[in-house]
């Protein structure tokens, strides 16, 4: 199956006691040093720095102009770490393959920002699903502000780009995989659907929605019952909707 991991260079940033922590307990050896606001002194930082000098990570004491020169924005919180890129699954194939049960992928056509990648990342690795897939073409890839936002989930779920994503789709058919599209002019609701058996969830971008041969391609397609004024959800918000339904049917 045509899908890659996204390719990170060698260095990359990580910045947030979120995304920090989940490194330091998946890939420990991988934090090459973190930069850290020696102002703060309350517990979280107190229970941090323990946990990177546990792990024998090499501790910088930073300041805020320093901090915000390293990830680009004031958001870090007082924690910025430098982390060598950690191998990922090179293909959706040998991630499928790993799955005992039922597979569950989230499939994002046209997201572009990384806020809201962050978000579906955040809400894919709660609802447990398997993979995210992305176009490398219509896409954002992984970067320090998903990382940030996903709060450590960048670096537990497999967010890979493919090349054709009409190509995937049909590869995931091949698989008996059910692929299922959410469209606001769909006349079957989420909630008519049975998740629990094999199924990708595929989101559109907001305002624009999947392309048309992303649309055309799905076995279904699916609305998100909208009762008040606005017309869609945010596209994080959707995915939390369309998983955690599917969470709520296999756990049922």
């Amino acid at each position: 199956m045509s899908a890659s991991s996204s390719s990170p260079s060698k260095t990359q940033i990580l910045f947030g006691f979120h995304a920090v922590t989940v490194r330091l307990k998946t890939a420990p050896d991988s934090v090459q040093e973190i930069h850290f606001d020696a102002t703060r002194r309350d517990q979280r930082m107190r229970q941090f720095l323990d946990r990177a000098r546990d792990a024998g990570v090499r501790l910088i004491d930073s300041d805020d102009e320093r901090l915000h020169k390293l990830c680009g924005n004031h958001r870090h919180q007082g924690v910025v770490a430098r982390v060598s890129a950690v191998a990922r699954s090179h293909s959706l194939d040998e991630v499928l393959d790993g799955v005992d049960g039922a597979p569950l992928v989230l499939v994002l056509d046209g997201v572009t920002d990384p806020h809201n990648l962050g978000a579906c990342l955040r809400v894919a690795d709660g609802a447990g699903a398997h993979a995210v897939v992305a176009p490398k073409d219509h896409a954002v890839g992984l970067n320090a502000t998903v990382a940030k936002v996903a709060s450590g989930a960048a670096e537990t779920v497999p967010y890979l780009m493919v090349t054709n994503l009409a190509r995937t789709l049909n590869e995931l058919k091949e698989r008996d995989i059910w692929v299922v599209g959410t469209s606001d002019r769909a006349e079957k609701t989420l909630y008519d659907l049975d998740l629990k058996g094999p199924v990708a969830l595929v989101l559109g971008a907001e305002g624009e929605g999947m392309r048309q041969l992303t649309a055309k391609t799905c076995d279904e397609l699916v609305r998100i019952p909208m009762q008040g004024a606005v017309e869609s959800l945010n596209v994080s918000v959707a995915a939390g909707v369309c998983l955690y339904e599917a969470l709520r049917q296999r756990k049922g």
